[in-house]
């Protein structure tokens, strides 16, 4: 069972459809970690165009998941309730392998250093255990 629903996840973070790209935070500690899943469907509004015949879910996108959840983790912690995290850096991003339809993709956000409304993230998107992005995430709280 999820931690968090799509609805409760819509209530802590500003996103809907179709920016929305978690569907449920499977664990969860305030300010520290947090795990989000994305059941990549057929239907993503990206595929039509990314790519014909190829379908690929765009890496930028992955790294947006990855934020969310991240947004999620800060925005958890009673502080923060009410406000918006934004992108300050998107640092060492590396794309390993391609997240396609029908993919469960589990999305791992650790912060590792916090000061004040600044917050800097490791994030991990895996698809069957495999690393298919990382990156580190820095956030900014607004």
């Amino acid at each position: 069972m999820s931690l968090l629903t799509t609805k409760e996840i819509m209530e802590i973070i500003p996103h809907r459809q179709p920016m929305l790209l978690i569907d449920t935070i499977e664990e969860l500690e305030p300010g520290k970690r947090g795990v989000g899943k994305k059941c990549v469907s057929y239907n993503e509004p990206y595929f039509a165009g990314h790519f014909p015949g190829e379908p690929v879910m765009p890496g930028v996108l992955t790294i947006e998941a990855l934020a969310q959840v991240g947004a999620v983790v800060i925005l958890s912690c009673p502080q923060f309730k009410g406000k918006t995290a934004y992108f300050a850096a998107i640092n060492n991003a590396r794309f390993k392998q391609k997240i396609l339809p029908g993919d469960v993709v589990m999305l791992e956000v650790e912060m590792i250093k916090q000061k004040g409304p600044i917050g800097i993230g490791k994030a991990t998107a895996t698809v069957d255990g495999k690393v298919a992005v990382s990156a580190e995430l820095t956030f900014a709280i607004g």
